[in-house]
């Protein structure tokens, strides 16, 4: 067993995978700053002694370094990181503070202090908007149109070299779009919330035909516990998600069913994207992780109705699923 550091712990995959590591017997250091992430996302790992919550930026390496040297840490998952890529367009410097720059942090404190073993969360972003294109690893021409996925791409950049320079042992997954359990953001959680205000009336960015692979968080988690504490040199850079996908209508659609919703007028705003750096439609080239023996247990649809009955809804005459919180 060993001691891990996750960055971004408390957030919304950040506390599911803390929550995986502590099961599977680790102690875990969780450095949050709760930008997004919340005590009460990990408050049934807050009873474990093995468990140990730190209200930091991850911005900073003196800290990290710190952190690394007091509790023993072996090993890094650094999932910090401004998710919101809404919001980043409105304030480019986010993605800067909360993205490049904690990557740069907790590479730096690994070069410092001699940890070796990195996973990091990159995203599809990276490649851009390739509609009809299937996106392999190994894809030329990486063009990001959103900040967020700048940031992630100039990540990778530095992992790349800090690994080189540093014996570093790197694992990157490009995640899709992640939902399930604790959502903070994202069109799931924005419908719900739009609908809870009005149950009438449901504002769709764009034209909904936007058309996405969506990735069950758990499922995620799963395979991040399994591909980390594999053997490997250098960095080593997989695609993660499903070979499916689920349009934002469809989503629309099986939002209201779940609230026990009938008649909703949809209000599109128009437009093939959401909003300026959207990327309305991608594929991922899955064969990689498949041929190192992962497949994707639930197909997007699947991931979204999975994660429409974790959520406990207010608006649904009271009903409510045994099985609604993880």
């Amino acid at each position: 067993m060993e001691n891990i550091l996750v960055t971004g712990g408390a957030g919304f995959i950040g506390s599911h995978l803390t929550a995986r590591l502590l099961a599977d017997g680790h102690k875990v250091v969780a450095v949050d700053d709760f930008t997004l992430g919340s005590k009460e996302n990990v408050r049934d790992c807050l009873g474990c002694g093995r468990f140990t919550l730190i209200e930091q930026d991850a911005g900073d390496p003196g800290m990290l370094e710190n952190l690394i040297n007091k509790y023993g840490i072996s090993r890094i998952y650094h999932l910090a990181a401004n998710s919101d890529i809404r919001m980043s367009a409105r304030c480019p410097g986010i993605d800067y503070e909360k993205t490049f720059r904690t990557t740069y942090s907790v590479a730096e404190a690994m070069r410092r202090t001699g940890v070796k073993k990195l996973f990091f969360a990159s995203t599809s972003a990276v490649y851009g908007e390739k509609e009809g294109e299937k996106l392999a690893e190994d894809a030329g021409g990486l063009a990001p149109v959103s900040y967020y996925g700048g940031a992630k791409l100039a990540s990778e950049a530095f992992l790349s070299a800090y690994t080189h320079m540093n014996d570093f042992e790197t694992l990157v997954f490009r995640f899709p779009n992640v939902i399930g359990p604790g959502l903070t953001h994202g069109v799931v959680h924005d419908f719900i919330g739009k609908l809870e205000k009005n149950p009438e009336e449901l504002e769709i960015l764009g034209d909904g035909t936007q058309r996405k692979p969506y990735l069950y968080v758990l499922d995620l988690v799963d395979a991040i516990a399994d591909f980390s504490f594999r053997e490997r040199r250098g960095m080593e850079i997989f695609n993660i998600g499903t070979d499916t996908a689920t349009t934002v209508k469809e989503i629309a659609d099986l939002t209201c069913e779940r609230l026990g919703l009938k008649d909703v007028r949809y209000a599109y705003t128009g437009g093939r994207s959401g909003w300026k750096g959207d990327v309305p439609s991608f594929q991922y080239d899955l064969s990689k992780i498949r041929a190192a023996g992962w497949e994707p247990p639930r197909s997007s649809r699947e991931a979204v109705k999975a994660t429409l009955k974790s959520i406990k809804p207010s608006i649904a005459d009271g009903r409510e699923d045994e099985d609604c919180r993880q």
